[in-house]
């Protein structure tokens, strides 16, 4: 194992991949109410190439990845996905970050998938301060997802 050591002897052990920009909410300080321009899917990197990417790190000593995005459970198919990265050898750590909206329908899929780790990021815990600050009306789905 080479190791990945920055310029100040740090190591790095720890990768964050995105796997869409796209979102389910339109937060104030993260994405406009309106005028967004998706990439296209043919810039996004696919599940093979997100695999192959992740490899290699590992090869090169991360020990932890977290899944991110946009909102990593609108991508199709993101339970393929995390299966893939689970059984990488020399990965110790499988998380996610998500805003939990569509956690309720697919936290049963994921955890048998192989994620090992949920970061829901909740803005506020008053309804009416979450969807000021999200622009949705998806309170409820959230925390019942995190239940």
């Amino acid at each position: 194992m080479m190791g990945l050591v920055d310029r100040f002897g740090r190591i790095h052990t720890y990768l964050r991949i995105s796997v869409t920009d796209r979102c389910n909410l339109r937060c104030q300080y993260c994405m406009p109410a309106e005028g967004i321009e998706w990439r296209k899917r043919e810039e996004i990197l696919t599940f093979e190439e997100i695999v192959r990417v992740a490899q290699v790190f590992v090869d090169l000593g991360i020990r932890k990845i977290r899944i991110t995005g946009g909102e990593p459970l609108v991508r199709k198919g993101i339970e393929d996905l995390i299966a893939q990265l689970a059984i990488l050898p020399e990965l110790k750590t499988l998380a996610m970050t998500t805003n939990g909206v569509l956690l309720q329908d697919k936290a049963s899929s994921l955890k048998a998938a192989g994620l090992q780790g949920l970061n829901v990021s909740l803005d506020s815990l008053k309804r009416e301060r979450f969807s000021q600050i999200t622009k949705r009306d998806d309170y409820d789905k959230v925390m019942d997802g995190i239940r």
